[in-house]
């Protein structure tokens, strides 16, 4: 994994081409149990308070797993039409 500070400078830009296909509120709840704004400000690297707040080494993982299984669920679905 890379360094934390460049995951979380670059996370929105490494998604940029899926970010208006997917619900991230549904992300956000189902895979970290929180709201959609919460997971909003983590792809933008700020908090709630404009403060800095990055995805920590762990919440960068969890939000690889979380595409990944979205991508395994639309595979599957795609597999049944």
């Amino acid at each position: 994994m890379k360094e934390s500070s460049n995951v979380e400078m670059n996370m929105k830009s490494r998604l940029q081409d899926i970010l208006l296909s997917i619900t991230w509120r549904d992300i956000a709840r189902r895979y970290f149990g929180k709201s959609s704004s919460w997971l909003y400000h983590k792809l933008d690297g700020i908090n709630g308070n404009g403060g800095k707040d990055e995805f920590s080494p762990d919440e960068a993982k969890l939000l690889q797993s979380a595409l990944y299984d979205l991508a395994d669920r639309i595979r599957a679905a795609a597999d049944r039409i």
